[in-house]
């Protein structure tokens, strides 16, 4: 993820849209790096007043991105990402930007390799307010024994993304 220390945050937000397959969506940076990239019509991707359309480099990297992704490649750089939550959240967010493009992770899992004690539920609630579709890969946690669960996106969506990546599960 983005170093906080390397350049100020701007206090400016900027949203750029993004056509996908499997609907439309915005790209938000605070000017140096991601810090959501979101389906158009998601529950939790209310826009801010004070968002402004510009191009900026982060959206052409992120689209670069999005456009291999979406091509079938699995890009082999991730943009520059700030995604802004608490420190568990980005804690969790950590662990699912280390599953690899075509495997699968448990919410369990994450839930075992963060502590002992914690629980599947809470790792899912992290999961669900990732603000970094597809980059960072949600879609690619399930439940136990592999099965398909929720999705902040739609589960429809997260089913398509999974076999877009050549994973089948007992759908």
């Amino acid at each position: 993820m983005h170093n906080p220390h390397s350049q100020p945050p701007s206090t400016m937000t900027y949203r750029h849209p993004y056509s996908s397959p499997l609907g439309n969506m915005t790209m938000v940076s605070d000017g140096i790096a991601l810090t959501a990239l979101r389906f158009d019509g998601e529950h939790h991707a209310t826009a801010s007043p004070q968002e402004h359309t510009q191009p900026l480099p982060i959206f052409d990297t992120t689209q670069c991105w999005l456009d291999l992704y979406f091509g079938g490649r699995s890009p082999s750089f991730t943009p520059p990402i700030a995604p802004r939550g608490t420190a568990f959240q980005r804690a969790v967010w950590g662990h699912v930007l280390t599953i690899p493009h075509g495997a699968t992770l448990s919410y369990g899992a994450i839930a075992c390799r963060l502590s002992p004690s914690m629980s599947a539920q809470a790792v899912g609630g992290a999961v669900g307010r990732n603000p970094i579709s597809i980059i960072i890969p949600c879609h690619r946690v399930v439940g136990a024994h592999g099965t398909l669960t929720g999705y902040a996106s739609g589960i429809d969506r997260k089913a398509w993304l999974l076999q877009h990546e050549g994973i089948m599960l007992g759908i």
